[in-house]
């Protein structure tokens, strides 16, 4: 042994005093310790965080030879990377397999390697910190114990893939822990952080990463003990117990989801439903079924989805320099913004002339905390971040000004004028603005070059795109500090062009028009909203129209208006006396549709057959929007398109964003749609002729 291994966890492998040299195969590092203790550290290569790929399995399968040769007191294994255990598959083995009985062989393989470990005779032990999920949470799974460091968490979100768990989840998660629970987590994807995990049976014990050996030694030496099947357990071997929640189980996916579109969900529950009570078949059941899922439509697009994620994450890469911020205007946007950045490890300073407002902003930023199942300390640190600054004193110290103000040119630009003079030379001022032009924007500036659009979305804590509107005068070393200022704070930077609505606000306009227009066609709003649903949108435009208010919708619609070749639907009086009404959505209780409770009180489409026919009229406009934008340069090419627009809008993830459905359908198609449409309802549908250059 050469150096240490575990540096960042406060031992070394020599303090863990090993009675031999520690051995490294591939990505796994191991050592015995006086006490005959096999320690084993996962450290894949070159990763910032560990996957589990087949490198990673035939290498514990390497290792468990070794222990066959030579059974040590015990196996301890955790992950040598300073962020997590690991984070689930090596996602690229997905796009390199292509057929089922590849994945079948792999996924068999896999398995074996699993069983062994779970069959070894000596104790095993996981310790986990950070994250534990997917392919890592199973080798977890796999050991008799799991110890977790506090901050560890634990899930399945292979449903974010189109797939289920695929080495053994399936089986392991539902015999440790309350089956019924273990459904849940695998069902929605959801994480179990460090007290739940503990609270649901998933790990025995929480500790401080100083006292992991001696909870080690406790577990080896068998002082803890797992408890025995409760009755639900005994319950659910049976087959009419997990008919009765196998039922309950569909009823509430089908409501997130329908099977057509994501069939993973359904999948999972019929192969619990099934083989719930016999783990082999069971076992047998998830391979087969996993190799299904993962070679169908829907799993290739959102794996597809996943590689866009990590483009625009990549664009994001390296270091902004950026420690303070100052964000003027504490509205919900302003104080999302504020509290998200304070959160994400940034100095923040706020202002608004209303003072109320500033004391609004650290309650959401309480609530966002909590939200993000921060620890008492990191909420603390949040908060000790994060000052009200009624009188801008922050300013001249921030490095990023961030203006958050009203969506009004004239106001913005006062604002300007009174906090441009007052910031330190280098820095940057943005404007959050949803749809004005930055270009003009920038024209009052003294220091335009320093100026640049960074437009987030509400709700800032929960949607991950942020686009970074540049104009031609730009420093580029400015649009790259953005770029990286937004993954420093765990958003998804889109590099954008000035255009009306820059990307995503061009293209989701004329949907949300569009409903409108049916609306005044007579068409009742939720046959609208359904018919986008059935598309696979995860909201109605009608619906969201009331999310986003009605007042914002019309301000971004007659923004747009001025910069289109091509017609609008106009806006019709009925919707501008309902706006100076006071009936602006859900942010008043009243909308398109009465709100309660933060729910919108929609009845049944009225004529659900109709649709089908709708359909087009919503979604085509946005597949040209985007088009519009590409032949512009507002956006860089068809794969930044369509991850703005899935994690900007929501876009049928699973349909693998608007540019590749397009292609899917086939372009003429599309087009010849298009065409039609213009042909019976306005010039607004006629294609763009950016259409010729898509291949």
């Amino acid at each position: 042994m050469t150096g240490p291994v575990l540096n960042h966890l406060g031992k070394t492998w020599l303090e863990l005093g090993p009675a031999r040299t520690a051995e490294s195969d591939g990505p796994w590092r191991a050592a015995r310790d006086a006490q005959g203790i096999l320690w084993m550290a996962l450290d894949v290569e070159e990763a910032g965080a560990n996957t589990v790929s087949r490198d990673v399995l035939e290498g514990l399968d390497r290792q468990l030879d070794a222990i066959a040769e030579d059974p040590p007191e015990g196996v301890v294994i955790r992950s040598a990377k300073i962020g997590s255990f690991a984070v689930g598959a090596d996602i690229n083995m997905f796009r390199d397999l292509k057929d089922a009985d590849d994945f079948k062989t792999m996924l068999d393989e896999g398995h074996a390697v699993l069983d062994r470990l779970e069959a070894l005779e000596c104790p095993t032990v996981c310790v986990v910190h950070g994250q534990a999920l997917g392919g890592g949470f199973e080798i977890a799974l796999a050991c008799d114990r799991i110890i977790a460091v506090n901050g560890a968490s634990f899930g399945f979100p292979e449903v974010n893939l189109g797939l289920h768990p695929g080495l053994g989840g399936t089986f392991r998660l539902t015999e440790r822990i309350d089956p019924i629970e273990a459904m849940t987590l695998m069902l929605t994807g959801k994480t179990a952080h460090t007290k739940k995990a503990k609270a649901l049976g998933i790990v025995e014990t929480i500790v401080e990463e100083r006292h992991v050996e001696a909870a080690v030694r406790d577990a080896i030496n068998g002082n803890r003990k797992h408890d025995g099947p409760s009755l639900k357990d005994r319950a659910m071997a049976l087959s009419p117990a997990r008919r009765l929640a196998a039922r309950k189980m569909r009823s509430t996916v089908k409501e997130r989801a329908s099977r057509d579109h994501y069939p993973a969900p359904y999948a999972l529950i019929e192969l619990w439903e099934t083989h719930g009570g016999d783990r082999n078949e069971m076992q047998r059941a998830e391979i087969a079924s996993f190799a299904d899922l993962v070679t169908n439509e829907t799993s290739r697009n959102l794996v597809r989805v996943f590689f866009l994620r990590q483009a625009l994450k990549n664009d994001g890469d390296g270091q902004d320099g950026i420690t303070h911020v100052h964000v003027v205007g504490a509205g919900t946007m302003g104080g999302e913004i504020a509290a998200w950045c304070a959160l994400n490890g940034k100095s923040v300073t706020f202002s608004d002339p209303d003072l109320k407002a500033l004391g609004q902003t650290i309650r959401r930023a309480g609530d966002i905390c909590k939200d993000q199942h921060l620890s008492g300390i990191e909420n603390r640190d949040t908060l000790d971040r994060l000052m009200p600054d009624p009188d801008g004193l922050g300013v001249p110290k921030a490095d990023l000004v961030i203006e958050a103000g009203p969506e009004d040119a004239e106001i913005k630009r006062k604002i300007y004028a009174g906090i441009e003079p007052r910031m330190n030379p280098t820095a940057t001022l943005v404007t959050n603005s949803s749809s004005l032009s930055i270009t003009e924007l920038a024209k009052t500036l003294k220091r335009p070059r320093r100026f640049a659009g960074l437009h987030f979305f509400n709700p800032v804590s929960k949607m991950q795109l942020v686009e970074v509107v540049s104009h031609d005068a730009l420093y580029g070393a400015v649009a790259d500090r953005l770029a990286a200022f937004c993954g420093t704070i765990g958003r998804l930077p889109a590099r954008v062009g000035d255009y009306s609505g820059y990307l995503v606000n061009r293209a989701l306009t004329p949907y949300l028009l569009e409903a409108i227009q049916l609306i005044e066609e007579g068409h009742a709003k939720e046959t609208i909203d359904a018919a986008a649903e059935a598309f696979g949108m995860p909201m109605g435009p009608v619906e969201l129209a009331d999310q986003i208010g009605l007042d914002i919708c019309l301000h971004v619609a007659e923004s747009l208006k001025s910069g289109l070749s091509k017609p609008m639907v106009e806006i019709p009086g009925w919707l501008t006396d309902k706006i100076e009404n006071g009936d602006l959505g859900k942010k008043s209780g009243r909308g398109f549709y009465d709100w309660t409770d933060g729910k919108a009180d929609k009845g049944a489409a009225s004529n659900p057959e109709t649709a089908q026919a709708i359909t087009d009229r919503l979604i085509l406009p946005i597949l040209d929007a985007c088009v519009e934008c590409l032949r512009e340069g507002i956006a860089h090419d068809s794969d930044q398109v369509d991850g703005a627009l899935i994690f900007g809008t929501g876009f049928a993830p699973f349909r693998g964003g608007p540019m590749h459905y397009a292609r899917s359908r086939g372009v003429d198609e599309v087009v010849a749609r298009l065409t039609e449409l213009a042909e019976s309802h306005g010039d607004r549908f006629r294609p763009d002729p950016g259409w010729k250059d898509l291949d």
